[in-house]
């Protein structure tokens, strides 16, 4: 007994803050994990204390959240990049409707930096798709045999390692074929640093910015 409350109690707290936390989740994935977690300790919670109905609602629960997991994880997803050009109107569409959220997790980006920088450099754009909708993009520039990231964003809901797996290893064909042999990424964002490091990125130390380098 903790407070005054007992342990049973505590365990039926911790049930419903985790299937709270559940909803918190853009990520779909993460919130059928959290939801089968919390769902478990309060389908446990409700058979200790005889609430039947509690009980099993939430076996329901965990039973459906475990069916739509092992579909997530065995199902066959398709990938496809499609190359754009920077004025492509879809793309100034898709960079506006997500900008704040763009501004997160690159806030120097701006999306008028490719026509600048269009001018002595290659643009190389392209928008990701996952099962045919359209879940990202990415933006760089190719100066001679490297690569520049301005921009490699895709949406919360689709974001787990699949894409980048896609961009930097199965995909990794489509750069080279640009003659590209070094991909270069600054970003300062700590949730950013970990997903390139995870792509095969080493940091370099540099007085000013902190960059991510990939030889491919």
């Amino acid at each position: 007994m903790l407070f005054n409350i007992p342990l049973i109690e505590w365990i039926g707290y911790a049930g419903s803050v985790l299937v709270a936390i559940s909803l918190t989740m853009s990520s779909i994935k993460k919130l059928r994990w959290y939801n089968l977690i919390g769902a478990s300790v309060f389908s446990f919670y409700g058979f200790a204390i005889g609430a039947l109905p509690v009980g099993l609602l939430n076996l329901f629960i965990m039973l459906t959240d475990l069916y739509y997991l092992y579909k997530m994880y065995s199902q066959q997803e398709s990938f496809k990049s499609i190359m754009v050009d920077v004025n492509d109107p879809y793309l100034q569409y898709f960079l506006d409707f997500f900008e704040r959220e763009i501004k997160e997790f690159f806030p120097r980006f701006d999306k008028s930096i490719l026509k600048t920088e269009a001018e002595n450099k290659t643009p190389f754009v392209f928008l990701l798709l996952r099962n045919a909708v359209v879940v990202g993009v990415f933006l760089g520039v190719k100066n001679n045999q490297i690569l520049y990231v301005h921009l490699d964003f895709v949406t919360a809901q689709y974001r787990d390692l699949k894409p980048g797996d896609f961009i930097y290893q199965k995909n990794i064909k489509l750069m080279k074929d640009q003659g590209i042999q070094q991909i270069i990424c600054n970003t300062e964002n700590a949730t950013h640093q970990k997903y390139l490091q995870k792509m095969g990125f080493k940091l370099k130390t540099a007085k000013t910015q902190t960059v991510f380098i990939k030889n491919i």
